[in-house]
């Protein structure tokens, strides 16, 4: 049963490009269509939402563009709030989340902090997030302990590691999408993605809807999922 969802949201400045518009203007326009995916989620009784919100190489935009969309992202925790608390979701972050502005910080720790017991769905915001920083970042949380004594090498396996990522109770994705039509993971969830089935879709995300959710997950359901066994013949 599909619990998990993660999508790579492409495509806003594309969106904003092909119809004259300042690249904010496609930012805004995500933002509309992330309000629209999450809605559909709850609506659907996916458990976890995984949106690729700001990467960590984001951070070498322009100045200008940085400011916006850490302006769009405070403008829609301070929206979102309410909805968030009525339908019961949980609010969480990954990344490098001490690089973001510390007013910006704050709201998203206020919010996160305001719906830490719902437990319809689980929305998670991947912010200054990069999947190799991830891998890093645990990395030296097990280096740590093993310096400390905590932990001997022999004994880091698979599942040692995977309790240093940054959202180690989270299920691993069921299904990664990306929209735009670009062909890659782009540093996101890379450990986590292993066996994760992935779906494209030429869509822009701000023109992404409900309908283009439900035929991704609809060509999901149709795939067998073998984890590298063999498949088991009918």
């Amino acid at each position: 049963m599909l619990k998990h969802i993660a999508i790579i949201m492409d495509g806003n400045g594309r969106w904003a490009a092909a119809r004259g518009l300042p690249r904010v203007l496609g930012h805004q326009g995500g933002a509309q269509a992330v309000r629209r995916i999450v809605e559909a989620c709850c609506e659907l009784g996916i458990k976890a939402l995984t949106l690729y919100a700001f990467s960590w190489e984001n951070r070498d935009r322009p100045p200008e563009e940085i400011h916006d969309l850490m302006a769009l992202l405070d403008d829609f925790l301070r929206r979102e709030t309410p909805t968030l608390l009525t339908n019961r979701i949980r609010l969480r972050a990954i990344g490098r989340l001490e690089t973001l502005p510390p007013d910006v910080l704050a709201r998203l720790q206020q919010v996160m902090d305001r719906t830490a017991r719902l437990e319809r769905m689980t929305l998670t915001l991947a912010l200054s997030y990069g999947g190799r920083q991830e891998i890093v970042d645990a990395a030296r949380r097990v280096a740590r302990a093993v310096a400390r004594g905590e932990l001997r090498p022999e004994h880091i396996d698979e599942t040692v590691f995977a309790q240093q990522l940054y959202a180690p109770d989270l299920p691993d994705p069921d299904l990664v999408i990306r929209t735009s039509g670009e062909q890659r993971l782009s540093n996101f969830l890379l450990w986590q993605s292993s066996y994760t089935e992935l779906y494209v879709t030429p869509k822009l995300w701000p023109d992404f809807s409900k309908d283009d959710l439900v035929e991704a997950i609809a060509v999901y359901e149709r795939r067998e999922r073998r984890f590298g066994r063999v498949a088991v013949p009918a």
